[in-house]
């Protein structure tokens, strides 16, 4: 079972690294209105973190389930779960904002991680304590809210 800050944790991971994606479209685009918009959405991400830091403190840090578990060990668990979720880590949103061969196909795959982010979340939420599910449904909603962001920033483009 886990709890929520283990999963406010990874979604800190997650949003990490869609700020390296964003950020990698802004330093390649030379279109100034482009270059804007995805510095937008880095910060979008960046405000998804500050949202899910603040949902951590409300639920405290998360203490190893095993008495001699240490810190390092603790940290490669969570990163195991970042790396196997969305956006692997901030090498693979590098590569993925290098392959986008246009501002409407970013914005796809940008929609795509946040439908995936959204699964991640409504399936993990499952495995945590029912006390803890409140938390996770605030994850939850917002990674829809991006969602809805990035569609209407879609039809901009298209």
């Amino acid at each position: 079972v886990f709890s929520s800050s283990e999963l406010v944790e990874v979604a800190l991971g997650i949003e990490r690294n869609g700020i390296a994606y964003y950020s990698a479209l802004a330093e390649s685009t030379v279109d100034a209105s482009l270059k804007d918009t995805f510095n937008d959405l880095a910060e979008m991400e960046r405000k998804h973190m500050e949202t899910f830091q603040n949902m951590l403190d409300s639920v405290g840090k998360y203490q190893p389930p095993y008495a001699g578990e240490t810190e390092q060990e603790y940290e490669l668990y969570l990163k195991a779960l970042v790396d196997s979720a969305v956006f692997a880590d901030d090498k693979v949103a590098l590569q993925m904002a290098q392959r986008a061969s246009s501002p409407a196909e970013a914005i796809q795959i940008a929609m795509g991680v946040e439908k995936d982010s959204i699964l991640f979340y409504s399936e993990m939420r499952n495995l945590v304590p029912e006390r803890d599910r409140p938390t996770i449904d605030g994850i939850i909603n917002e990674e829809k809210s991006h969602l809805r962001q990035l569609s209407s920033l879609k039809k901009q483009f298209a």
